[in-house]
């Protein structure tokens, strides 16, 4: 028998979603999400894996399931049966893998529900895994590991990450690598398949134009025979002091520069101040690596920041893309800027906007019903509280200059100062002077 009950997100805010969990027998969770005024339906289903959880010479797996699952299943038996299943109604299918977790997501006309719950649930539950198909998807997926090595600024933002994340899953690309890829075999993936996919690892999200006893009906047929699986805790990562600059070469006409400092985790108290000062120092062309880099120096066309929160770590990143002669003189604006968040306090102005920016973007991201099901699809399948909307909000409300501060001399720590540039540089400790610069 399963068991639900219906939460008020926000009882008394301004911006108001209830939805109801669904807890069935077999351990499956069902989020769903009336939304009345759309005529479309976003399904996302989380699966609670992803490349962090893992070792090196399994580097990829995940990946190559979520490739393999779109390959043909036991109603729909080709890629082409079910792209078109979707498509010839008018719908869009997608999946992503990322470090934590693997997303399969529809986004469909209302009238056409069923027809990507069936779907969904036969590529999840009843994948054929044809030998030869998984044969030609690995070097399709080596094909796309290549794409990634051959741009310059993907081949940067992936050794930040392994600068930041050291000699562990989360430091390496999602995708693995060609050597690891080549080894992987089908009786692996469908390992990996027996220990995730199936619940109490799975969370289905649905938002949209719903009748929710309907659909937790249909879900309940579809998946009562799902088999429980044991899953697994990924390998921790356990931060320590690491400043490094590595420089690879790369005949580019750009020298791609990203700086990365472990971040903050998931969960952490501070999580949204840093979300501020993120939108502060980089996010947006109003932010002060842009106006600074950009249009006072014109260094650079392209420059951001960006952070990330994970279960146990997080990361704060910048990246810029510069003629190779003015490499120096863009980090060296850039640390200046870094060094100005850690030791002045951000105006009250500065952080006013900073949060209205924020405030607007979340609010405007949430008219879309892709949108709502996977923020509560995500956080139910991660660790920690599920915030709503006004919950955000209300914290970013209350963060101060002097928390902005206090969380960047936090993370602009010197000895965990990380520099990768990708360019046309022989010498390779050509920037290991600016470690110390900030």
């Amino acid at each position: 028998m399963a068991r639900h009950r219906r939460r008020p997100v926000e009882p008394t805010a301004r911006y108001t979603v209830n939805y109801i969990k669904t807890v069935f027998d077999n351990g499956l969770i069902l989020l769903t999400i009336p939304v009345p005024y759309v005529r479309s339906v976003a399904i996302s289903v989380f699966v609670g894996v992803g490349s962090r959880y893992e070792p090196d010479e399994d580097a990829g797996v995940c990946h190559l399931i979520e490739h393999m699952l779109f390959k043909g299943s036991s109603r729909w038996p080709t890629a082409r049966d079910i792209s078109e299943a979707i498509e010839g109604i008018g719908g869009v299918i997608n999946a992503s893998t990322g470090r934590e977790t693997t997303l399969y997501w529809v986004k469909i006309a209302q009238p056409h529900e069923h027809v990507a719950l069936e779907l969904l649930a036969d590529m999840l539950m009843h994948p054929i895994m044809d030998p030869e198909e998984f044969a030609k998807e690995q070097r399709v997926v080596i094909e796309e590991i290549n794409m990634l090595y051959d741009s310059p600024e993907s081949l940067a933002q992936i050794t930040i990450n392994n600068l930041v994340w050291p000699a562990h899953p989360l430091g390496r690309d999602i995708s693995g690598t060609r050597e690891s890829v080549r080894g992987i075999t089908r009786d692996k993936l469908l390992a990996y398949m027996d220990q995730f996919y199936g619940p109490p690892c799975v969370v289905i999200s649905i938002a949209g134009a719903i009748e929710p006893e309907q659909t937790r009906d249909q879900i309940a047929s579809l998946f009562q025979d799902w088999r429980k699986v044991p899953g697994r805790d990924p390998l921790p990562y356990q931060d320590f002091p690491h400043a490094t600059a590595k420089v690879v070469f790369k005949d580019t006409e750009q020298a791609h520069i990203c700086l990365g400092f472990p971040g903050l985790s998931r969960n952490h108290p501070d999580r949204f101040v840093l979300t501020l000062a993120n939108t502060i120092l980089g996010d947006g062309m109003s932010s002060r690596l842009f106006q600074e880099i950009r249009e006072r120096q014109a260094l650079a066309y392209s420059v951001d920041s960006y952070i990330s929160f994970l279960r146990d770590t997080g990361m704060l990143g910048i990246y810029a893309g510069v003629d190779p002669s003015r490499a120096e003189p863009a980090l060296e604006a850039i640390v200046r800027e870094l060094r100005r968040m850690r030791d002045e306090p951000v105006s009250a102005d500065e952080l006013a906007r900073a949060k209205e920016f924020n405030k607007g973007r979340l609010l405007l991201q949430m008219e879309n019903t892709s949108a709502i099901a996977s923020w509560y699809g995500r956080q139910e399948i991660l660790p920690g509280d599920v915030l709503s909307v006004d919950d955000v909000i209300a914290q970013m409300e209350a963060a101060t200059p002097e928390d902005i501060q206090r969380v960047m001399q936090a993370v602009l720590d010197r000895d965990r100062f990380n520099i990768a540039v990708v360019g046309p540089f022989e010498q390779e400790d050509r920037f290991a002077g600016f470690l110390s610069a900030l």
